[in-house]
């Protein structure tokens, strides 16, 4: 069934906003505190992943405004170098770009809400099998509402996007104003564990970044509807740069808050820091309050993530016939199996995994994927350049290779830092690169690959 396009700036600019609000900005903070040592290093570490992701944004925009195909990386890898690098960056899209991230953010949901509403957690604990925690089951309750939801309807499932993205924005405002009027002495006015230059310059920033760019992930899930979208050309490009620098934005400013409310003891290695940096300040009435709205602003993660990722295997059993079960959509729906399969991944992630090494795995292997889509911009100005370009990238050749360099620092530092994350992220690109091998049958791609359409 072909999609329609049914999206406009609002849905794709909301998409983009609600995929990177979501786990890592209020989770991965005291990581941050706990490996750097230095609350002024942290927020430049922040500003910095800001700085890549405006950078990548600028990259895909190009691509995506030229290239407007459901899909996301598979589609432009596909285009740009060789359906085998296509296929990999879908498979590692399906297993560490979103059912991970889901598995992610709704651990982290389960968290927050059972401090936001203890009764609830009680009750739940009372109710559930002793190897099922209430932060499981709640979890898992998400996860399977957001599939249902974004299965039945597209129209249905974009309008909720829409609504739980501005009261995510809500939230995080009104925490912004009223920390600025409140009095505070927390790490950002102690000493610290290191002087600033060699926390920001230590391999543990490095490492760090690995956090803060999944945190950052999500600001290119405008491409991933590109093929249901309004005057893509236009509306795409818009959607990228406005997002992702509205979010940087909100993303220092929030960070300067938690790292000014609570001292380093409370925050260092804790998932919960809006929550604790909340009730530091105001009281753990306050702080509940905070966990519930932090709560509902993850749900929305969630809710894109199931929304965008399953386009992409969609537009994969599209191109592959073995695979063609992806392709299955219900009549004015989202794509059920492409659906299901993220979700039964995501269940299984959040039962067998730890949060950390989720964040670590998932962000260390999209940022090779990354590089790679955002070099394609030099491949496909030197190969195609004819090819009509809507938006072409402000700043270039400065832009892609400001990208490429952060992203390059980080990735060589945290394999030699955490050498079972690096090989975590070999095996799951090899595995894509093997599976391409196994389901592609002559004919499902183009003869020519490059100018070829797919």
């Amino acid at each position: 069934m072909t999609s329609r396009r049914t999206f406009g700036l609002g849905t794709t600019l909301a998409l983009v906003v609600a995929s990177m609000v979501g786990t890592g900005v209020f989770t991965t903070t005291g990581f941050l505190v706990r490996d750097v040592g230095n609350a002024q290093a942290v927020l430049v570490g922040w500003a910095l992943g800001g700085v890549a992701a405006l950078s990548g944004a600028l990259c895909f925009a190009e691509l995506t405004a030229a290239l407007p195909e459901n899909g996301g990386e598979y589609a432009l890898l596909t285009r740009v170098y060789h359906p085998a690098l296509g296929f990999m960056a879908a498979f590692v899209s399906l297993i560490v770009g979103f059912a991970a991230p889901v598995a992610a953010s709704s651990l982290a949901f389960g968290r927050y809400a059972v401090r936001a509403w203890p009764s609830l957690a009680a009750g739940l604990g009372e109710l559930l099998p002793t190897s099922v925690t209430p932060e499981l089951a709640l979890g898992l309750a998400l996860m399977l509402f957001s599939a249902a939801l974004h299965s039945m309807r597209v129209s249905r499932g974009a309008i909720g996007q829409n609504v739980a993205t501005i009261l995510k924005l809500g939230l995080i405002v009104s925490l912004l104003v009223a920390g600025a009027l409140s009095a505070r002495g927390g790490f950002l006015a102690e000493a610290g564990t290191r002087d600033f230059s060699a926390a920001l310059l230590s391999p543990e920033m490095a490492v760090g970044l690995v956090f803060i760019s999944y945190s950052y992930a999500g600001w290119n899930a405008a491409i991933y509807v590109a093929g249901e979208t309004r005057s893509p050309g236009r509306a795409l490009p818009r959607a990228l740069l406005l997002g992702t620098a509205l979010v940087t934005l909100l993303y220092v400013a929030l960070n300067a808050f938690f790292l000014d409310a609570a001292p380093r003891e409370l925050l260092a290695g804790h998932v919960e820091v809006a929550q604790i940096s909340a009730s530091h300040v105001w009281g753990p009435v306050a702080g509940r309050y905070v966990a519930g709205l932090v709560a509902l602003g993850l749900w929305s993660a969630v809710g894109a993530l199931t929304m965008t990722g399953p386009r992409i295997y969609e537009a994969v059993g599209r191109r592959y016939s073995r695979l063609a079960w992806l392709s299955v959509r219900r009549e004015g729906g989202g794509p059920v199996a492409a659906i299901a399969l993220q979700t039964v991944l995501a269940v299984v992630f959040a039962i067998s995994s730890t949060f950390d090494s989720l964040l670590e795995w998932a962000g260390l292997t999209l940022a090779v994927m990354a590089c790679l889509t955002a070099a394609g911009v030099f491949v496909l100005r030197w190969r195609e350049p004819e090819l009509p370009r809507p938006y072409r990238a402000w700043g270039y050749p400065l832009t892609p290779l400001l990208f490429l360099t952060l992203s390059s620092w980080m990735i060589v530092y945290t394999a030699f830092g955490r050498p079972l994350t690096a090989l975590a992220a070999v095996v799951t690109l090899g595995l894509g690169l093997g599976l391409w091998v196994l389901v592609r049958v002559t004919g499902d791609e183009p003869s020519e690959v490059g100018p070829t359409k797919g």
